[in-house]
């Protein structure tokens, strides 16, 4: 479990392991029509397949040590806002260490996917996981290119992702370190 962030936080959150618990509050994700063809599960038709997929993904790179999505606590309501984690990938035949990130919609616009995002690349920076980093965002989602952004990287291609069309955003850590 080298790339989780079990038991980090940053001023509002505290990063902890999805439990099956976390289900009835992170199945509000999947209610959002946009969210399902931003995580690649359009073809799924229920926001229970969606989440039930979600769940057996995140288990399986805990198991397999692929790192995964942490579950994002706001400290002082103690409520689920997101998840955000560092995940292995395969990108174009070429194994790449990605900052995902999920928000709860009664949570965007609040900043907690920048925050996170950002502990998520320090936290793998100063570890020395990798010496790039990258986000993969789907060409319409939007929220999630600014989040990249703000986290200090730059669109670096377009490609296809698991049949999504997405942008490949980027940040190496003499770019981390020099900001």
């Amino acid at each position: 479990m080298k790339y989780l962030l079990t038991g980090q936080d940053t001023d509002r959150l505290r990063f902890r392991l999805l439990t099956r618990d976390d289900y009835d509050t992170w199945i509000e994700l999947f209610k959002n029509n946009l969210v399902g063809g931003f995580l690649g599960m359009a073809d799924l038709s229920t926001p229970q397949e969606q989440c039930d997929k979600w769940f057996e993904l995140c288990e399986n790179r805990y198991k397999n040590d692929l790192g995964g999505m942490n579950v994002l606590i706001d400290k002082s309501t103690n409520k689920l806002v997101g998840q955000c984690g560092l995940l292995i990938q395969d990108v174009d035949c070429t194994k790449e260490l990605e900052i995902g990130y999920s928000m709860l919609p009664k949570y965007w616009n609040k900043g907690y996917a920048t925050e996170a995002a950002k502990k998520c690349r320090d936290f793998a920076f100063i570890n020395s996981y990798t010496d790039t980093l990258i986000s993969i965002v789907h060409i319409d989602n939007i929220k999630s290119e600014k989040v990249a952004l703000k986290n200090g990287m730059t669109k670096t291609k377009q490609t296809v992702f698991k049949g999504m069309p997405v942008n490949i955003f980027r940040i190496n850590k003499t770019e981390w370190t020099n900001k």
